[in-house]
C-alpha cells in the first residue's frame, strides 16, 4: 500500500462508520480514494446535479449543505474534518437536492460507492450506522456529544417536520406484480413485459417466488445474444429473489436495495422466499415515497370527509409509533412525527366542522394544550383546547360565541370518534368556560397570573402549555405574550406553580420501594403519569416561564435548553430531560400494549431490569424537586 493510501486509511479509522471496519479494510478502501482540493467558495455539487459515482469526506476545511429557500440560499448544515455527505447516489437515482460548497480551502476524500458498497453490505454496524443515520435525516445517534465524525444526510426536509414521517412509513408498491413459470420462453416473457408496461416480471413455483427478470437482464443477457430467445426464463433469472414483508419501511427498503444491490424487492406474505407473492417494490416507488412531502398519513387527512376516515389514519398513527420504538428510534423523534399528525386530525376536525356550520364570523385560533400543546400525546389520551375569537362589538358577541361554542361541539365530536375522549375535567373549547374572546382570555390569563389562587379551581396549568392547531396565529402570538409580561417579576405566581408542581406524592417510599395505587381497578400498579411525568412536566414549566423561555413548549426541549440558559444546573436539567424520555417511553409501551392511556404500569409484568431503569429514571426528580425550593419562596401556598 502506498503512502497516501495509508495516510487515508489512518485518517478514516477515527471516524464512523469506518472505525467498524479493519484496517486492512481500510487500506484497500483507501487506495481507490479521490483526493479532492476544493478551493474556498469551490463548488462540489450542486441542486439538480447528476449524481456522482462517490460519497465524501471531510479531511480538513469546512463544507457547507444549502438549499434555496424563499429565492435565498439557507444553510442546512456544516461538515467539518471526519463528517461523511453526499450519499444520495447510495439511496436514490434522482439528482442532487442540495449544494456542497468549500467555506475555506479544503481537502476532500472522494469514496467510490462501487468500492465501499461489499463492505457495506457485509457489516452491520457499518449498515446500521447508515440506517439509522438515513432514517433520522440526523446525525449518528449513537455519538455522544464530543464523538468526531458524523453522518449528514443529503435529504432535504427543510423546517418541514412533517416530512420526516416518510421513512417510518409502510411504501406503496403494486400488488398484482406480473408472475411466470419457469418453464416459460423468454420471447413469450418479454412480449408480456411490454404489453404489461412492466420492467420486471417475478418467475415462481405455486405463487412462491424463485427468481426475477428485468429489463436489465433482457438488454445484458438477450440483445447481447448471450442467450437466445427461445430459451426458458429460468436461464437469465437472478435467484434468489431478495424478499421483504408488507410493511416494510421507506428505509428499511432503501437499505436492502444497497446492501444486495439489486433494484427490485419481493413483498412475500412472511417476508421471506418461502411464502406467496403479495407484490413488488422497484426502485421507482421508492423515489415516489421519497418525494411524497409531507406524508402520505398527511395527505390522507386533508382528504379525509368524515371522522371514520381520520380514526382509521389515528389507528395507523398508532401502528407507526410502535413500529418505530421497535426500531428504536428516539422517542423524542417519534413525538414529532406523532405531534404533527395529531395536528392535521385537529385541523381536519375544525374544517370538517366548518363546512356543516359556515364561514366563521370572526378570525380565531383553536388551541391545542396539555400534552399535545406540549407535542407529548403519543397516545390516544383526552383532548385538551381551548377557543379564542377576536374581539367583535358588545350586539354581535352573543351570535359569534353561540356560532363558536357549535362549532367547538361538534370538532370535540368528531375527535371524540377518532379516538380522542373527552376531558374529565372540561378543558375543551366546547366548554363555555374555555370558549372566549381574546379580550376575555386576557383577563383571564391576568387573574391567574396577577391573583394566583383566589379562585383555585378556575386553575390549571395546561392552560399555559398550547400549540395552534387552527386560525390566526396572530392570536396565539397575542396570548404568549400576555403570559410573558406577566412572567416579568412575578414571585406569587411562581411561588403558586412552585407548590403545584410539588403536590403529588413521591414515586417511591422510604424504602426504595415504588408507591402504587392501594385500591381500586389499579391496585398494585404505579401511577407514572401522576407520580413520575407531570412532576418533570410541572418543573420543566415552572423553570421555563420564569426564565422567560419563549416558543418552546415541549418539556424534553424545555429541560435542554434550560440546561444552556441556566448554566450551573446544566447536569440537574439534562438528567430531568432524560429520565422524561425513560418515563416517557414506558409509558407508551404500556399504552400500546394494553390500547389505554398506559397510565398505569403492572410492576410484576416488569422484567428485573426494567425495573432497576424505571427506578434509576425516577433519581433526578429529587434534584429537581431542591432545585424548585432553593429557586423560589414556597411560603404562601404551602
Amino acid at each position: 500500500m502506498n503512502t497516501i493510501a495509508e495516510h487515508i486509511a489512518d485518517f478514516l479509522k477515527e471516524y464512523p462508520p469506518f472505525d467498524n471496519l479493519t484496517f486492512q479494510e481500510l487500506s484497500e478502501i483507501a487506495t481507490n480514494i479521490r483526493v479532492v482540493n476544493l478551493e474556498k467558495h469551490k463548488t462540489l455539487f450542486q441542486i439538480n446535479d447528476v449524481l456522482h459515482d462517490s460519497f465524501y469526506v471531510v479531511a480538513s476545511g469546512v463544507i457547507n449543505l444549502s438549499v434555496i429557500a424563499d429565492a435565498e440560499e439557507a444553510l442546512l448544515n456544516k461538515c467539518v474534518e471526519g463528517d461523511v455527505f453526499g450519499l444520495r447516489p447510495f439511496f436514490a437515482k434522482n439528482n442532487y437536492m442540495m449544494t456542497a460548497k468549500a467555506r475555506e480551502e479544503s481537502i476532500i476524500y472522494a469514496i467510490p460507492i462501487a468500492t465501499f458498497r461489499p463492505f457495506v453490505a457485509n457489516n452491520s454496524e457499518v449498515l446500521d450506522f447508515l440506517l439509522h443515520s438515513f432514517a433520522l435525516n440526523t446525525s449518528n445517534p449513537n455519538d455522544k456529544e464530543n464523538r468526531r465524525g458524523k453522518l449528514i444526510s443529503d435529504n432535504v426536509f427543510y423546517s418541514d417536520q412533517k416530512s420526516e414521517m416518510q421513512y417510518f412509513q409502510s411504501l406503496t408498491y403494486s400488488n398484482s406484480p406480473l408472475i411466470t413459470q419457469a418453464t416459460s420462453i423468454i420471447k413469450d416473457v418479454a412480449q408480456l413485459m411490454t404489453e404489461a408496461s412492466s420492467n420486471s416480471v417475478l418467475v415462481c413455483e405455486n405463487k412462491i417466488p424463485i427468481g426475477i427478470v428485468t429489463n436489465t437482464d433482457m438488454c445484458s443477457k438477450i440483445a447481447t445474444g448471450r442467450f437466445p430467445i427461445s430459451e426458458s426464463i429460468d436461464k437469465i433469472m437472478a435467484s434468489p429473489v431478495i424478499t421483504v414483508v408488507e410493511n416494510v419501511s421507506l428505509a428499511e427498503a432503501q437499505l436492502l436495495i444497497l446492501k444486495h444491490n439489486v433494484t427490485h424487492l419481493c413483498v412475500t406474505q412472511d417476508g421471506t422466499d418461502k411464502s406467496a407473492v403479495k407484490g413488488i417494490i422497484s426502485e421507482h416507488d421508492l423515489i415516489v415515497a421519497q418525494a411524497s412531502n409531507p406524508g402520505v398519513l398527511i395527505k390522507e387527512i386533508k382528504r379525509s370527509q368524515s371522522p371514520k376516515d381520520l380514526k382509521l389514519i389515528r389507528e395507523r398513527l398508532s401502528d407507526l409509533i410502535q413500529k418505530s420504538l421497535h426500531k428504536n428510534i428516539p422517542l423524542s423523534h417519534v413525538s414529532n412525527i406523532a405531534s404533527e399528525i395529531n395536528l392535521a386530525i385537529i385541523k381536519r376536525s375544525v374544517e370538517l366542522s366548518i363546512l356543516d356550520l359556515g364561514s366563521p364570523p370572526a378570525r380565531f385560533a383553536w388551541l391545542s394544550i396539555g400534552s399535545q400543546g406540549r407535542k407529548e400525546q403519543l397516545l390516544q389520551t383526552d383532548q385538551d383546547s381551548i377557543l379564542i375569537f377576536e374581539d367583535v362589538t358588545v350586539e354581535k358577541y352573543r351570535e359569534v360565541k353561540d356560532y363558536f361554542l357549535k362549532l367547538a361541539k361538534r370538532t370535540t365530536a368528531i375527535l371524540e370518534k377518532v379516538g380522542y375522549t373527552l376531558c374529565e375535567n372540561g378543558h375543551m373549547a366546547s366548554n363555555m368556560l374555555w370558549c372566549k374572546s381574546l379580550t376575555d382570555w386576557t383577563k383571564q390569563y391576568n387573574s391567574w397570573m396577577n391573583t394566583p389562587g383566589e379562585n383555585s379551581n378556575d386553575i390549571s396549568s395546561v392552560f399555559f402549555d398550547f400549540e395552534i392547531a387552527f386560525g390566526e396565529q396572530k392570536i396565539e402570538e397575542a396570548i404568549e405574550n400576555i403570559i410573558y409580561n406577566n412572567s416579568k417579576n412575578n414571585t406569587l405566581f411562581f411561588d403558586f406553580l412552585g407548590n403545584d408542581a410539588l403536590r403529588n406524592n413521591a414515586p417511591l417510599s422510604f424504602f426504595k420501594n415504588f408507591n402504587v395505587v392501594e385500591t381500586g381497578p389499579n391496585k398494585d400498579k404505579f401511577d407514572i403519569k401522576t407520580l413520575a411525568i407531570l412532576p418533570l412536566v410541572d418543573g420543566a414549566r415552572l423553570f421555563s416561564l420564569s426564565n422567560n423561555l419563549k416558543g418552546i413548549n415541549n418539556t424534553y426541549l424545555r429541560f435542554k435548553q434550560l440546561a444552556i440558559v441556566d448554566s450551573r444546573n446544566k447536569e440537574v436539567y439534562l438528567n430531568c430531560a432524560e429520565a422524561f424520555i425513560i418515563l416517557s417511553k414506558f409509558r407508551v409501551t404500556e399504552g400500546l400494549k394494553n390500547d389505554n392511556s398506559g397510565q398505569y404500569i403492572s410492576l410484576n409484568e416488569l422484567s428485573k431490569i426494567d425495573k432497576e431503569n424505571l427506578k434509576n429514571a425516577l433519581a433526578p426528580m429529587k434534584e429537581l424537586e431542591e432545585l424548585i425550593k432553593n429557586k423560589f419562596k414556597l411560603t404562601q401556598f404551602s
